[in-house]
């Protein structure tokens, strides 16, 4: 595993680091146990402080405020978990249904001695197995994977039912309890009488916002208790009153969430209380709490001599510069809604945010059109069909929805829903792909086909993948009022523009219209295509532009409309030698699984093959997409192989 040069990690916790141990029918701390329990908080939230900040020194983003919040907790548990020497009364793994708070699990290796410290200062790096989910098998002395936000705890019911009659720990959010999962989770656990033991880090803080102005009623503690859990509600930065909640959860036989309310990242200047704490703690902020801790310049100087180290690619038949299609989808639906009266637009038009505003293009259109804005909460399932929804029964109103595209696994059932009901619906799913997914393997969105699963004459159903921010303006204005579910894809990464042959002139720009169902001919030719869509297009308008340089005349065709097969195209495809579909998506279950049955119910039998997404994520951004086998020459050693 690589790491860095100097072998030490410059914070010395693994030997200062206090063990003791805790009982839980002591409730109540002696003055040594509450100084050696602080020592050890402070102690691994400098640690967290350091490493996290390496993913914003670096460019690679991160968390810093979620595994920062819940060290008091960890602490409690580290404690609890000494005075069990055997094993028999508790399972020392700290489940954690939010994976972004994976520093904790990272924290946790080290300190078991699984993991090298200095290898922390890796964090979130492309191949230093430490991605920015917790994957099991992955990296050592990781317990599990945490997979999606809210997903957890019924899998820890299931590990709990096999474990008895030890107590099992989830540490779980204010945003993940949201999910819908969790409600069956705890209906299960209540009526089952699971011990599991909940630690709820209460800190009213998710990306866009605090649940309590978007989600108003919304209280954690009395979801779970109206679900019949016994609930135990602390001040999480009062140690006592913390430990004292642990120790009454953990002699009480049956599930139990212990609620530790407190503000979001505590104590660190510049992000307490603050949304911005969600993410990786900035290098100035952390090097003024650092230093206000105590620490010089042996600390500090590590994070000043990280820089991003984003490498420098040029790609044939594009711009040099980029643009976010995710964010220009949001720019694209305002172009719409300007047309609109106030009055009009809320009339006709709704969008449901799920907590993701900023990420997904949805911001531009809170901004610029608040009238027809909800801002919601971490709820994909719910807010899926509530869009869906408000276009009921072909009525001639939209509804808008957007989340990642991971997520869309999630909805499923929820688009059978919309369709059933002839709903008209828009929904954007961005983070297509694997590019530039630092979240790793359960944050890649590559099953984007499934939104597709309606009988061959139900309601109508369009994939939309545009290829660049000038394509995405084109889908969204040209379908806006299209009857039926309309999916359109974006990736994480920017990407740049695509030009004409011999030209600096944009392919989609001035003049281009888009056409629902129409194969694109991207770069005309006989000697074999290329099929691709997407952030995959520019890639292998590269490949293609080389391969014609080396005399190959290769056709590449760009497909938007993903689930349409354009008849006039397929005629020429079946009279190519050979047919290469290029894409991000899984190959078990994308574009390329398709396209070779459609050749062959038309009797069309060129060469064929498929490329995409296979193999589990190695972290970091751009390393992605050729970690996948996916990069330009990639795509032109695997053209070549149909060549001969």
């Amino acid at each position: 595993m690589p790491g860095i040069a100097d072998p030490t990690f410059p914070i010395p916790f693994v030997k200062e680091f206090r063990r003791f141990a805790l009982d839980p029918k002591q409730p109540k701390l002696t003055a040594q146990q509450k100084t050696d329990l602080e020592f050890n908080i402070g102690l691994l939230r400098d640690v967290i402080i350091l490493f996290t900040s390496t993913g914003a020194a670096r460019g690679v983003s991160g968390h810093t405020g979620g595994a920062f919040d819940t060290v008091p907790e960890v602490a409690c548990l580290l404690a609890l978990f000494e005075g069990d020497k055997e094993g028999t009364k508790y399972l020392d793994t700290i489940f954690d249904e939010a994976g972004h708070r994976v520093a904790t699990q990272y924290l946790l290796s080290a300190l078991n001695q699984d993991l090298a410290a200095a290898h922390l200062l890796n964090y979130r790096t492309a191949n230093s197995r430490l991605p920015g989910h917790p994957e099991l098998g992955l990296t050592p002395g990781v317990k599990f994977s945490s997979g999606r936000l809210g997903h957890m705890w019924p899998l820890v019911n299931g590990v709990a039912l096999s474990e008895k009659p030890k107590a099992v720990f989830c540490l779980g959010s204010d945003g993940s309890q949201q999910e819908g999962d969790d409600a069956e989770a705890a209906r299960l656990a209540v009526a089952q009488n699971i011990n599991v033991k909940i630690l709820i880090d209460n800190n009213d803080v998710t990306i866009a916002g605090h649940p309590s102005s978007y989600l108003k009623g919304y209280d954690v503690a009395k979801t779970l208790a109206g679900q019949g859990m016994k609930v135990i509600e602390v001040q999480g930065e009062n140690v006592e009153e913390l430990w004292a909640g642990i120790a009454e959860a953990v002699t009480h036989q049956g599930p139990v969430a212990v609620v530790a309310n407190r503000k979001m990242a505590p104590g660190i200047e510049g992000l307490e209380g603050e949304s911005e704490g969600h993410e990786a703690v900035p290098v100035k902020i952390a090097i003024k709490y650092l230093t206000g801790r105590g620490y010089g310049k042996d600390v500090t100087d590590i994070l000043l001599n990280m820089h991003p180290s984003e490498p420098v690619m040029f790609h044939e038949g594009s711009t040099t510069d980029k643009g976010a299609c995710r964010s220009q989808f949001g720019e694209a639906v305002n172009l719409v809604l300007d047309k609109l009266t106030k009055e009009e637009a809320a009339a006709k038009v709704v969008v449901i945010d799920s907590d993701l505003e900023g990420s997904t293009g949805l911001k531009a259109i809170h901004k610029k059109h608040p009238e027809v804005f909800i801002s919601s909460g971490i709820m994909e399932r719910g807010n899926f069909s509530a869009a869906a929804g408000f276009g009921f029964n072909e009525n001639g109103k939209v509804g808008i929805f957007s989340t990642f595209s991971a997520f869309l696994e999630m909805v499923v059932s929820e688009v059978t829903m919309a369709r059933l009901n002839s709903c008209n619906a828009i929904m954007h799913f961005s983070h297509s792909g694997v590019d530039e997914m630092s979240d790793n393997t359960c944050h890649f969105g590559i099953n984007s086909m499934f939104a597709d699963n309606g009988l061959e004459d139900s309601h109508t159903t369009k994939l939309y993948f545009p290829a660049d921010p000038d394509q995405m303006t084109a889908v969204v204005q040209q379908v806006f009022y299209d009857k039926g579910l309309r999916f359109i894809f974006s990736t994480r990464s920017k990407v740049p523009w695509i030009l004409k042959e011999n030209s600096q002139d944009r392919f989609f720009g001035e003049g281009y219209k888009f056409v629902p169902g129409v194969d694109e001919v991207i770069r005309p030719g006989k000697a074999g295509v290329i099929i691709t869509f997407g952030e995959m297009l520019y890639r292998s308008l590269d490949a293609v532009t080389r391969l014609r340089a080396e005399g190959h005349d290769v056709a590449l065709i760009n497909k938007p409309t993903l689930n349409v097969v354009d008849e006039k195209m397929m005629l020429e495809y079946g009279k190519a030698p050979w047919v290469l579909v290029v894409e991000s998506f899984n190959r078990k279950t994308g574009l390329g699984s398709k396209m070779g049955t459609w050749l062959l119910e038309r009797n069309y039998s060129p060469r064929y093959a498929y490329m995409g997404t296979s193999k589990e994520g190695c972290g970091g951004l751009s390393e992605q997409i050729p970690f996948q086998g996916l990069d330009s020459q990639s795509i032109i050693t695997k053209a070549k192989t149909l060549m001969k």
